[in-house]
């Protein structure tokens, strides 16, 4: 041991700046600045895997390492202003949502898992439609902004000033007009394509906007919060009708405009499932703008609690919540299991939790099917996601690839009844890194219509076989590189 930190020690005094008088004070500086931040990044107990590759990026680029990290590290928001918020809103009528009397034990179970993890109470919905593809979405949408009385509430990660962008903008002009609020809050960046000629109509009309995570680059000694975004896509119309699920506002998404438009699922709720997603956007409004006046005026136009016929649980995840309250109960779901799992998702990087949970599943002869893209917008993922492949169908797990559009659905069908459907995808970033709002259903009717969308989906999905052609450096070998990254990703 001692004979390598001597030859260390004589190769690193071969290089002319750490020879000099000065290279002392450099690794001196060095050694301090691996120290005390390699330090702080064990402290946070994060997975050893993603810690290690941290430890070592700042060891071999301490400099160029460093601004990495500070741009795109893991980090971990104080939301004190959201967290007194919601204690204020459940003290309102926001806060008091029901729970159905027709929950079986296991969905209660359920949603008591979910409300410790993220503070929404379980509650019921009356309606619950499955909007397929933009052009639904966006019909349904408009239609209802057109019929608002008192308020819109608008949280999206990405809108775009494009034909679908300019109709929803035009609409909710018209409905500012109207003397209706409307309240728009945009990621900074999935939505940094809105330029302030674009919106200024929304504005002088006398909507309310507001960014998530402005980046300010300026501020060097503040941490950008570059990697931490608003994926969620809520809509909540008067109290009434909410929308949630993981349509953007883009043409990439309209197949009226686009023959390769994405395939994608959103849901439009009505029923006291609506006070929940109100809830998580009045959140987010007051945690960026620190706005809490307009929360009594919301409460005031709040229906009386009706329980419906469906059992609904809003979820929340995010940075500000080490419980990842999605990803836990996906994998609830699928170790709860009795028949079948099938899980659609336009990412899938999963952890260990997560394999674990699939392939237990397949090998205890359930009906196990995975619905990917054939090919995704990141080329990394699709490759890191196929890396898993071997593993899955070892165990059993049936891997579909959609093609030739982009899939970009993110939905998960267990037995008859259990349905998530929502903004998250099946990977680290939606469940650690981005904030993300998925809803948990307890209902067989929405059940066998999410198995006939999924089975319709089978059609342009072939399976993949275990005995494909897999070439080493065309197929092998990229994908285990990228695989390394999947903590990343």
């Amino acid at each position: 041991m001692f004979e390598i930190w001597g030859w260390l020690w004589d190769w690193l005094h071969q290089i002319p700046v750490i020879g000099s008088k000065i290279g002392p004070v450099l690794l001196i500086g060095w050694a301090t600045y691996l120290v005390l931040l390699g330090g702080w990044i064990v402290l946070q107990k994060r997975e050893p895997v993603a810690t290690l590759s941290w430890l070592l990026g700042l060891a071999l680029l301490p400099y160029v390492g460093f601004a990495i990290y500070h741009l795109l590290g893991p980090q971990k928001i104080q939301r004190q202003r959201l967290r007194r918020a919601r204690s204020r809103l459940e003290g309102d009528a926001l806060g008091n949502a029901v729970c159905s009397a027709a929950c079986s034990p296991e969905a209660l179970e359920l949603a008591k898992l979910a409300q410790a993890a993220t503070g929404l109470a379980p509650t019921t919905a009356r309606d619950v439609r499955l909007l397929i593809d933009g052009a639904a979405k966006y019909d349904a949408l408009i239609d209802d902004i057109g019929r608002a009385q008192h308020h819109v509430h608008l949280e999206y990660y990405i809108f775009t000033p494009d034909r679908s962008g300019t109709a929803l903008r035009d609409a909710l002009v018209a409905c500012a007009g109207r003397g209706v609020r409307v309240r728009l809050l945009l990621d900074a960046i999935g939505s940094g394509k809105c330029s302030r000629g674009f919106l200024a109509p929304l504005i002088d009309a006398g909507a309310e906007l507001a960014w998530f995570h402005p980046t300010r680059f300026w501020k060097f000694w503040s941490r950008p919060w570059l990697n931490m975004r608003t994926h969620r896509k809520i809509v909540v119309i008067d109290n009434l009708v909410a929308y949630t699920g993981g349509i953007n506002i883009t043409d990439d998404e309209n197949e009226r405009l686009r023959s390769d438009a994405y395939r994608d699922l959103h849901l439009r709720i009505e029923g006291d499932t609506v006070r929940a997603l109100q809830l998580v956007f009045a959140e987010d409004w007051v945690y960026v703008t620190g706005e809490r006046d307009f929360i009594s005026d919301i409460a005031r136009t709040l229906p009386e609690p009706v329980p419906g016929a469906i059992s609904a649980q809003v979820l929340t995840s995010g940075p500000d919540s080490s419980w990842e309250a999605i990803h836990r109960l996906h994998v609830s779901l699928i170790h709860g299991a009795r028949e079948r799992v099938w899980l659609v998702t336009p990412y899938f990087v999963p952890g260990e939790a997560a394999m674990m949970a699939l392939t237990s599943a397949a090998l205890g002869g359930l009906d196990v099917r995975l619905v990917v893209p054939r090919m995704s917008d990141s080329r990394l993922v699709t490759l890191a996601a196929r890396s898993y492949y071997d593993d899955l169908l070892a165990a059993g797990v049936k891997i579909y690839e959609y093609g030739p559009r982009m899939l970009h659905t993110k939905a998960l069908l267990v037995d008859d009844a259990s349905v998530i459907v929502g903004s998250a995808n099946f990977d680290h970033r939606s469940f650690r890194l981005n904030f993300e709002v998925s809803v948990l259903f307890q209902d067989r009717d929405l059940g066998e219509r999410m198995t006939k969308l999924i089975e319709g989906e089978f059609a342009s999905a072939p399976r993949v076989r275990a005995d494909r052609r897999r070439p080493l450096f065309g197929t092998r070998l990229p994908e285990a590189l990228a695989r390394l990254m999947s903590p990343l990703l």
